[in-house]
């Protein structure tokens, strides 16, 4: 089970998890009172749970070259969205940043 820290203008605004099954759950930190991480995701205490890689975060991953650069370097699968995710995680574009969280 991967995690990754979300940041919002460099305050932590939640965690995004990989669970074991392949799905996927975001949790805002208790007590953020930042901007959303997406407007498909209203700050709450809900969990919101996702079947697939969720689409707002999938928005921020390289595509064409940068991706096939970013799959030779790293040597990550084409398929694992979380460590794509994790490597470009503190340069992508907009206020977020994205760091892996300890176990």
């Amino acid at each position: 089970m991967r995690k990754a820290e979300v940041y919002i203008d460099k305050l932590l605004a939640g965690i995004l998890i990989e669970e074991p099954d392949g799905r996927y759950r975001f949790e805002y930190e208790p007590g953020y009172k930042g901007y959303p991480v997406s407007l498909t995701m209203p700050t709450t205490s809900e969990v919101y749970h996702f079947d697939t890689f969720p689409a707002f975060f999938d928005g921020l991953l390289p595509e064409g070259p940068q991706l096939e650069g970013l799959l030779r370097q790293r040597k990550i699968d084409r398929s694992d969205f979380m460590g794509q995710l994790l490597a470009v995680g503190q340069d992508v574009v907009g206020n977020v940043t994205i760091k892996g969280a300890r176990q």
